[in-house]
């Protein structure tokens, strides 16, 4: 039984296989306490049950984390990469064109603009 807070600090070196030991550990910790608190157990257990709590947070944040870099590194070179990987911005960015595609010219303007240039007018400024 783990009776002290986990640290994050302490999580990240951890393999994938520890940190779900760790969390099966203190989910069953978890549960027995919980049992002691119906059975009319003492206050104390309130504190160590929120403890507890926020410990296998830390712990799932943990492997939720390291899941996650490891699918960014998968997804590297990809043309299509998961939509919950992408950068979130806001609606209006995400479906404005993108620079090639706001660079691009049709035929029938390029012709205009080769034919028609804009023109250039030798104006005196005034001072």
């Amino acid at each position: 039984m783990s009776t002290t807070k986990v640290k994050a600090s302490q999580l990240w070196g951890k393999s994938k296989e520890d940190l779900k030991k760790q969390l099966i550990d203190l989910k069953t910790e978890l549960g027995q306490l919980r049992t002691q608190k119906v059975a009319g157990g003492a206050n104390s257990k309130l504190t160590k049950i929120h403890d507890l709590r926020k410990s296998i947070a830390r712990v799932l944040t943990v492997i939720n984390a390291t899941q996650r870099a490891q699918l960014r590194i998968l997804y590297k070179n990809k043309k299509y990469i998961p939509l919950d990987l992408r950068p979130k911005q806001t609606r209006a960015i995400r479906r404005r064109l993108t620079r090639h595609e706001s660079s691009l010219v049709t035929e029938k303007q390029k012709k205009r603009q080769t034919h028609f240039p804009q023109r250039k007018f030798a104006v005196k400024a005034e001072a």
